[in-house]
């Protein structure tokens, strides 16, 4: 519980406080119990039974979006896929804490807080599938490109947040807004998220970096990148930050909230570390046997947010079996959905992406198409050599 502590400064403001690493902010244990947080349970303590209902059915949609797409990836619909089971707690509580004049910059892994934004999950799968370099209209929504160069988002997001300071000193009747920027573990040991938060800290920009720690970058655990917990580097930057346990909804929602208020009302940035887990593998790519043990997986699947936000509902009578039944229902309507759409959307256009790299016709690129148009007839004519063999056979 001992994850930030508050000065008594009058803007209310959380210092990291020298964090250990099994500290963290919780106000949902795993037996679905409450626990009481002078600062941050009054930001729970509204939150009306169809939002906690809400809460449970966002996390339970998306982990059956995610189950969807990696099997269209298995089945070659897609050409990758990057995976979020167990870390639903964290996108969804914090996405929901965001205002509509708020902006998210996401990674690539963020599918939860995309479905808190408004997004149709199956504009997610294009980029996947290869057939854009987004899928979405960012202006729509307030939530931006998935962004796969690790750690970039970071810079773009403190660039955006100094620009709403300036829309706002311009003209002050225009709403106050903050923007959270999504990150990992291994993206903070980037050199952009430092710059990034040092331009923040230096222009008091009104952002959230919000780092979900789900304990591996890839193959490489926490522990290599990072002897300490992330959160105290916050201090270093002379701005707030809350450690808190990524798997108990309630607490991302009432830190995110917090740090969004702090932000907005012109304190400067926050840094959130969400302290989760990646259940399953880094991206489709990647087989997690090789460098982590079964045990630990286990260990982790008795923390699952799901789980432990259903025991809760269900002990205040908030949700019955017909709750739980009808989200099942629509879960598998969302899967069909999202499948449906996928194979809708056909094959991509390869020689678009060539005529795309640069404004004005390349040299290299017109050489590398002609390479790849010799490769793609070669298959060609192999089938027509086997075709002819066969025939004559016949």
């Amino acid at each position: 519980m001992g994850a930030a502590q508050q000065t008594g400064d009058s803007a209310g403001v959380l210092r990291s406080n020298e964090v250990g690493p099994d500290e963290a902010l919780q106000l949902l244990d795993e037996d679905g119990a409450i626990h009481q947080d002078s600062t941050f349970s009054p930001y729970i303590q509204e939150l009306s039974q169809e939002t906690l209902r809400g809460f449970y059915a966002d996390m339970a949609l998306v982990r059956r979006f995610d189950t969807e797409a990696t099997a269209l990836q298995r089945q070659g619909e897609l050409a990758l896929w990057v995976p979020m089971v167990g870390q639903e707690a964290a996108q969804i509580g914090s996405g929901r804490a965001m205002n509509k004049a708020d902006y998210a910059f996401p990674t690539y892994r963020e599918h939860g807080v995309a479905l808190t934004r408004g997004l149709d999950l199956a504009d997610l799968l294009k980029l996947f599938r290869g057939i854009s370099n987004g899928g979405w209209d960012p202006r729509e929504t307030n939530f931006h490109l998935y962004t796969l160069v690790l750690a970039a988002q970071t810079l773009h997001a403190v660039g955006y947040a100094m620009g709403i300071q300036r829309d706002r000193a311009a003209d002050p009747s225009t709403e106050a807004a903050a923007v959270v920027a999504y990150f990992g573990d291994g993206a903070s040991s980037e050199g952009d998220v430092h710059e990034s938060m040092v331009f923040a800290a230096s222009y008091n920009a009104p952002v959230v970096f919000f780092c979900q720690n789900n304990n591996w970058a890839i193959s490489v655990p926490f522990e290599v990148q990072s002897k300490i917990p992330l959160v105290n580097r916050a201090g270093g930057y002379g701005i707030p930050g809350i450690r808190v346990d990524g798997n108990d909804v309630l607490a991302v929602y009432a830190a995110t909230q917090w740090a969004l208020d702090h932000a907005r009302n012109g304190h400067g940035p926050v840094l959130i570390e969400a302290s989760t887990y990646r259940v399953g593998a880094h991206t489709t790519a990647d087989d997690p046997t090789k460098y982590r043990l079964l045990a630990e997986e286990e260990l982790w699947k008795t923390k699952d947010p799901l789980a432990r936000l259903e025991a809760y509902l269900r002990a205040e009578g908030l949700a019955d079996d017909e709750f739980f039944e009808g989200l099942k229902n629509d879960g598998d309507e969302l899967a069909a959905h999202v499948r449906k759409a996928t194979l809708a959307l056909g094959g991509a256009d390869i020689r678009q992406k060539f005529a795309t790299v640069y404004a004005q016709a390349h040299p290299l690129v017109a050489e590398e198409l002609a390479w790849f148009e010799n490769y793609e007839a070669s298959f060609s004519d192999a089938e027509t050599q086997i075709s002819g063999t066969q025939g004559g056979a016949a």
